[in-house]
């Protein structure tokens, strides 16, 4: 069976570089592991699917902490604003909420699916299931794929399986494989955007979330990492939420530390002013109850035990030095970082081919004529905020430019 080109993997890269070949013209063929397309495109974002960031291609890759640059060209030929117009274009209309994030007015990933499925039929894309295992070249070019007992000729790939995250979705490192056969280097893969494991007492606070905290995450030796600011959320096993989820692409190493400032709106002075308020409103009750106004109930204990102050302790008999370290424990309180969690529950996985064997105009290898990338299988990651899929958009479009030039 003979095809103009493949796309391995029915992603949102896949289906968006096939739909992009095809309306140049191209017959091709679309091969995806799973009984369906789109299975992980559809628990993004919680259900909802953040298609991308309402922002020009400048501000998409200055949040893009690893190997933004390579993504300079791609992200030109199709930034947010086109991506927005090919769904809106393609029966899925787009709103902008906070953060400029960019979600399908429905609320439901499956409007975003249904609109590349669409298109896919309108392009003329043939969809089949199959598990490829190779992919065959003749005098060092692509010459086509092997899925199972079937073999496809083609003169062109588009590798666009994804990485190693949520691997029920078929992300299983498949396309690392077949590139590695073919001589490409993938660098260590790592989840990215991925909860955090923290001290122990994170448990006790388990289920609290804070809203409109600072973090600061400082290496071992106290160099700042990295910094943000909004929600935060501790669990059984340390800390999650966004800001987590994007400070955990920074980590490096291990006596990392989360640093959170619980009150940024007030500065030391202003703070030690309201403590004392409080204290002399609360003053012939216990710590554990003087501080209810200051702080989420299930902190408290643990605030006071970091401080060796008896939750039992009287209010007034605070005295300055316990106060002046309550403040400083307030604008910065440490979780101690014992690494990530596993890469089966990241969002993104960090790492993947390398950047250098890719030509980044137009996503082919250096290595082998006629193999392009697409998607997370590119060493490439960002943060949260629909810039991963908006990586995803815009690699596909330039592999699906390409492939016929």
């Amino acid at each position: 069976m003979k095809f103009d080109g493949i796309v391995i993997g029915g992603g949102p890269a896949g289906m968006f570089a096939a739909i992009t070949a095809a309306r140049r013209g191209q017959k091709v063929l679309l091969l995806e592991r799973n009984d369906r397309l789109g299975k992980k495109l559809l628990i993004t974002g919680k259900g909802r699917c953040n298609v991308t960031n309402d922002c020009d291609a400048r501000e998409v890759l200055q949040n893009v902490p690893r190997n933004g640059r390579f993504l300079f060209s791609a992200m030109a030929a199709c930034p947010p604003e086109k991506v927005k117009t090919f769904f809106e274009e393609s029966g899925c209309p787009l709103k902008t909420e906070r953060g400029n994030r960019v979600f399908p007015v429905s609320d439901k990933s499956i409007s975003v699916l249904d609109a590349l499925q669409r298109e896919l039929r309108r392009s003329g894309v043939t969809v089949k299931t199959g598990w490829v295992t190779d992919i065959r070249r003749l005098e060092g070019k692509v010459s086509g794929v092997t899925a199972g007992k079937q073999q496809y000729d083609a003169a062109w790939v588009i590798l666009a399986t994804g990485g190693l995250s949520y691997p029920t979705t078929g992300s299983t490192g498949d396309g690392y494989e077949l590139a590695k056969r073919l001589g490409h280097t993938v660098t260590p893969t790592e989840g990215s955007l991925v909860p955090l494991e923290g001290d122990e007492d994170c448990a006790e606070m388990q289920g609290l979330s804070l809203r409109n905290v600072a973090v600061k995450l400082v290496d071992a030796k106290g160099k700042t990492l990295f910094t943000d600011f909004g929600e935060l959320l501790f669990t059984h096993f340390g800390i999650s939420g966004p800001t987590v989820l994007s400070a955990s692409a920074h980590l490096k190493g291990e006596g990392c530390r989360l640093l959170i400032d619980l009150k940024p709106a007030l500065e030391e002075s202003k703070l030690n002013d309201r403590i004392l308020r409080d204290l002399q409103i609360y003053k012939n009750r216990s710590m554990e109850n003087a501080l209810t106004d200051l702080l989420p109930r299930s902190m408290i204990p643990v605030v006071l035990n970091r401080l060796q102050i008896p939750v039992d302790l009287q209010a007034n008999s605070l005295n300055k030095q316990q106060r002046r370290s309550l403040v400083e424990l307030l604008k910065a309180f440490p979780v101690q970082i014992r690494g990530k969690r596993p890469v089966s529950e990241a969002i993104i996985t960090s790492g993947g081919i390398k950047i250098s064997e890719i030509d980044p105009k137009t996503m082919e290898s250096k290595l082998v004529p006629g193999l392009y990338f697409a998607g997370e299988i590119i060493d490439c990651d960002a943060y949260t905020g629909g810039f991963n899929l908006q990586i995803a958009w815009a690699t596909a479009y330039a592999a699906g430019m390409s492939v016929c030039q």
